[in-house]
């Protein structure tokens, strides 16, 4: 029977991985993996050895036809990322609606994601929160900060480690230098760090390091 199921993957540890994700990457006919050569080490990890192709956000629109022709014609498919679960700031979202429209059952397993972990890391309020995402990069960016500066919920962004100093100065100017955030990197992984603080020392505080690697999030207390 045709399904696509959205598969999460770990952001980091292998371990993070559910059993029945390890059971549907083993049952389904093909995989879509958002960049081939980091799922094929996670597949490997795993053992599981399924025919595979790329399903990113520069060719998810011409790959939509072929793949409801597979599933239509009775074919499962797992959908993964590189890291998380597929369509949070990652493809995912136009083939799940495609799906819809063509009456294509989908299953979507719960599982590993970035924001959870560094909500819960920051101590702030998670009983209600809005989740940014990656902000715009250039068009209706200043737009965006401005409508966060009064957000009264806690706020998640994603965000890139060479981009992190312009992000964090940029909130400052909007949001105000004394706005407590928490920014983490790396969960999961050896060298993950979460450093809390207000927006002037978080910025004093990542200035001082050599490097930044790895994917950041950060979240920000909302407006009192």
């Amino acid at each position: 029977m045709s399904k696509l199921f959205v598969v999460p993957t770990p952001i980091g540890n292998m371990g993070d991985i559910t059993y029945r994700a390890i059971e549907i990457l083993k049952e389904v006919d093909f995989v879509l993996a958002e960049d081939t050569r980091t799922s094929s080490k996670l597949m490997r990890f795993f053992e599981i050895s399924k025919p595979m192709f790329a399903h990113h956000k520069f060719n998810e629109h011409r790959a939509l036809t072929s793949i409801i022709d597979k599933l239509s014609a009775g074919q499962t498919a797992a959908l993964i990322s590189d890291a998380g679960t597929p369509s949070i700031s990652d493809p995912g979202f136009l083939l799940v609606r495609e799906c819809i429209a063509n009456n294509i059952p989908i299953e979507c397993l719960p599982g590993a994601t970035a924001m959870i972990p560094a909500l819960v890391l920051s101590g702030f309020g998670s009983d209600r929160f809005c989740f940014e995402g990656f902000l715009p990069r250039k068009k209706g960016r200043q737009t965006r900060l401005r409508e966060l500066a009064n957000e009264q919920r806690t706020i998640v962004i994603y965000e890139s480690p060479h981009k992190l100093l312009k992000t964090l100065q940029e909130l400052q100017n909007h949001l105000g230098e004394d706005r407590r955030t928490s920014v983490s990197r790396e969960l999961t992984k050896i060298h993950e760090e979460t450093i809390r603080a207000t927006l002037r020392k978080q910025i004093a505080e990542w200035t001082k390091k050599n490097s930044i690697k790895g994917e950041i999030v950060i979240v920000i207390e909302g407006r009192e």
